[in-house]
């Protein structure tokens, strides 16, 4: 019988996703023999030079601030003062899907996360991204290469638009897939028990439908 699958989907550069980081590594770890976890990217924001305006610049940092303040997160706002910001995460998520070529998809999102939010660098930035796969073990120039080849681009494209064809409400969001139905799956930033609560209830209402 094929395995359910829960799709984490995401954006490298999503606030929210680096503050629900430690609760989804638990919830991974609690439903890893249960159900098959996909990484899936939704994308914020497509490519763009333009700088960040201002009232963006103070929404985010105001939105920084509030997960910090309610969910315990470390971030390094000396960002907004050493980078240029822009509104462009869709180079980043080109970056995960070269990095998942290679096995090493989750260890370029935390690069990603890491950069952004604790080391005050731009994963918007190419060079940025190109120092990262440097960093957890990628060839450099194959990466600058493939980060703006039309292959990857399509397949971003190809996945983002998977994303939106599922039931969700931003990002990071949670849904399960069992035989022809996806279901979302409820999304608590404190407590990883909510969700495994609401996906083992999937799962047990899917088992009755068969009864």
């Amino acid at each position: 019988m094929k395995k359910p699958v829960l799709y984490y989907v995401y954006d490298p550069m999503c606030s929210w996703c680096w503050g629900y980081r430690p609760t989804w590594q638990r919830l991974q770890e609690k439903l890893k023999t249960t159900v098959e976890i996909q990484y899936l990217l939704g994308g914020l924001a497509p490519d763009s030079d333009v700088p960040m305006p201002d009232e963006m610049q103070t929404f985010l940092q105001q939105t920084w601030h509030k997960i910090s303040q309610q969910l315990g997160t470390e971030f390094n706002f000396d960002f907004w003062s050493r980078c240029r910001p822009r509104r462009s995460t869709y180079p980043a998520c080109r970056a995960v899907i070269i990095a998942r070529k290679y096995g090493k998809e989750q260890a370029m999102y935390l690069a990603i996360q890491q950069a952004y939010y604790l080391q005050a660098k731009n994963p918007s930035d190419l060079d940025t991204l190109a120092d990262l796969a440097a960093a957890i073990g990628l060839d450099k120039t194959l990466f600058k290469e493939q980060l703006t080849s039309r292959d990857i681009e399509q397949k971003l494209m190809d996945e983002i638009t998977a994303a939106r064809n599922l039931p969700i409400r931003g990002f990071p969001s949670l849904v399960l897939e069992t035989d022809d139905r996806q279901l979302p799956v409820a999304l608590d930033y404190h407590h990883w028990q909510t969700s495994y609560d609401n996906t083992i209830s999937h799962l047990q209402n899917k088992t009755s439908d068969l009864l």
